[in-house]
């Protein structure tokens, strides 16, 4: 049953990578895009942790932290750079 639950929350957050890749796609200004990318970091997280749950292994938990970690920099980073025009002053 916990396999079923999985393999439908993996569908839902695939389908929502492909949600928020259209809408960096076609994304009205920077501002949507940002939201968009942040977006998709977290569903790769939740795509990661629903697999190490799957496998019964820590190492996708470990890889998800990781993950959130690059993704919060390359945020703020990006959104430094639309700000100020450079990211390092």
């Amino acid at each position: 049953m916990i396999e079923a639950a999985i393999l439908f929350a993996a569908g839902c957050y695939g389908l929502a990578l492909l949600l928020d890749l259209w809408r960096i796609a076609l994304g009205p200004n920077a501002a949507d895009r940002i939201l968009a990318l942040d977006t998709m970091v977290i569903n790769v997280i939740a795509l990661l942790v629903l697999y190490g749950v799957w496998r019964g292994t820590a190492i996708y938990f470990e890889a998800a932290m990781l993950v959130a970690m690059v993704g919060f920099v390359s945020t703020v980073a990006y959104c430094r750079f639309l700000l100020r025009g450079d990211i390092i002053e």
